[in-house]
């Protein structure tokens, strides 16, 4: 997504990481000047080279802001000011996170919320973006998740591959009750016996 800003965004390298000590660099007629002096304008150059890259949360700014030795005062005139105009959107974010993640990686709403918080999404608008994925797609995320794994588990003891099959749903943020009854459901298809899985497979 194409982002418009208030104030043009600079070339020069104001990233999150400090610059290295020393005096500057001699610099050739024409190239950028150093970065500005006054906290504000040094705030704001940071946030505008962080966001022309990637969309941040407001705390991964505040982050690199402190790292940079930003005074707090000009740090939250900033913040404030990109949320006014619409280049900070932490609920915006978080939508675009569940879906990319949800859709890419097959991540369940618990796992989903765990990486919004350590992004220091608040954790009503984390709720809100998972709260988009209902249990019923859930639910068929898992089962596709499985459909594909199966293949490679085959020729496995029946354990192992429950396990294994399980184990991944497990690591995806699904729950435990969920995990075991999608995959219980795939092997049942698959043609294994009801009565040798409900051994370690037990409906609820």
């Amino acid at each position: 997504m194409t982002r418009r800003s208030h104030w043009p965004v600079s070339e020069d390298s104001d990233g999150p990481a400090p610059s290295r000590a020393g005096a500057e660099p001699s610099r050739r007629a024409g190239e950028p000047t150093a970065e500005p002096k006054d906290p504000v304008e040094r705030a704001r150059a940071i946030c505008l080279r962080l966001l022309t890259g990637t969309p941040r949360t407001r705390r991964q700014l505040a982050d690199a802001l402190r790292r940079r030795e930003i005074p707090d005062e000009a740090a939250q005139q900033v913040l404030d000011r990109f949320e006014e105009v619409g280049l900070i959107d932490d609920a915006a974010f978080a939508d675009a996170w569940v879906d990319s993640r949800h859709h890419s990686r097959g991540l369940a709403r618990r796992a989903l919320a765990r990486e919004l918080r350590t992004k220091g999404v608040d954790a009503a608008t984390v709720d809100e973006a998972v709260g988009r994925l209902d249990s019923d797609q859930e639910a068929e995320t898992a089962r596709a998740l499985v459909d594909r794994k199966l293949r490679t588990t085959r020729g496995l003891p029946r354990e192992k591959r429950i396990r294994r099959l399980a184990g991944m749903l497990a690591r995806r943020g699904y729950a435990e009750g969920l995990a075991l009854r999608v995959v219980r459901q795939a092997l049942e298809e698959e043609g294994e016996d009801p009565e040798l899985l409900e051994e370690h497979l037990p409906e609820a």
